[in-house]
């Protein structure tokens, strides 16, 4: 019996000691490595202004913001020989823009799309489809149990059908009064009317995750264990459904693999961080590396004022 006791002890005491070694704040040296070009284009059929951000990447510690990279040559062309080229910004550097004719808008369902950048006599190309998307059917408001929010409070929930066909990826984007989620937690992604390819809820309604997810999760700054109601009466909600190639679901994915990260002890267990994929690539393989992603959206949304 007293040979268990002192056992114990010494397994409580040495993860006591894990536990508090993972508060520890440490400052590794990393190395420094050379900069790589970030192209960031997302462009969609909204009735707007399109823009395509160069950048270059910076270190792993440096919460700056990314530095722009001008004097490009930037240009999309779709299946029927059409170009469109974009301009740089001459206010912000490394953002390159192409405005629609009034009344008009980017691309069309169906069609492809090849993206071609030049930088410093390097040419790096991507392509892309614009797929369908579906349209929001109505958004709600109603106080659901979650141990996530407040007691009583009122959650939004979005209502849209994933169309009949198999193989539809949207990235969902929400904005509460105006301003977009942008948190990694809330990127919101979805395989048909689920999470991923492994269910089978093709030609259905979003499941209840899917729809949930447009409810920002903010931590109260005068309760730390507890969250704010994500809406409260006068606020607003929009909500978009923006479709995506199956390589930017999974690039999406992986983003939110490698960037929401809780911390603590059970980040001692967790995948270790890599790069995500891409889909931009330099025409000459010995040439300089490329990060970043491109894809064309077709995009429907709707909004709602909570008036409770």
């Amino acid at each position: 019996m007293k040979k268990n006791i002192q056992t114990s002890f010494i397994s409580l005491t040495v993860l006591g000691f894990l536990f508090f070694s993972c508060e520890k704040t440490i400052y590794p040296n990393l190395e420094n490595a050379q900069p790589i070009l970030v192209v960031n284009a997302w462009l969609n059929n909204k009735p707007e202004k399109q823009s395509i951000q160069l950048t270059v990447t910076q270190p792993y510690f440096d919460a700056s913001t990314p530095t722009g990279v001008s004097g490009a040559s930037v240009t999309v062309m779709d299946d029927f020989d059409s170009v469109f080229t974009f301009v740089e910004d001459g206010t912000n550097s490394g953002t390159y823009q192409w405005t629609p004719a009034s009344g008009k808008s980017f691309g069309a369902v169906g069609r492809k799309y090849s993206l071609t950048v030049t930088v410093n006599g390097e040419i790096f190309t991507s392509s892309a489809e614009m797929k369908r998307t579906t349209s929001i059917d109505s958004i709600t408001f109603s106080i659901i149990p979650t141990f996530v929010y407040p007691e009583n409070t009122y959650i939004a929930d979005f209502w849209a059908n994933d169309p009949k066909g198999t193989g539809d990826t949207y990235w969902i984007k929400a904005y509460k009064n105006g301003v977009f989620l942008n948190k990694p937690s809330e990127i919101n992604v979805a395989y048909d009317a689920s999470t991923s390819s492994g269910a089978d809820v093709d030609d259905v309604t979003f499941v209840p995750p899917i729809r949930e997810w447009i409810n920002p999760v903010d931590k109260d700054p005068n309760n730390s264990n507890q969250n704010l109601p994500p809406y409260v009466s006068g606020d607003s909600v929009y909500v978009e459904i923006h479709s995506i190639s199956l390589a930017a679901f999974q690039h999406l994915q992986q983003i939110v693999e490698e960037t929401d990260r809780p911390g603590g002890f059970g980040q001692l267990f967790a995948k270790p961080i890599n790069n995500v994929s891409t889909n931009v690539f330099n025409t000459n393989p010995g040439g300089s590396k490329v990060v970043g992603f491109f894809n064309v959206s077709a995009v429907k949304g709707l909004g709602k004022k909570f008036d409770k």
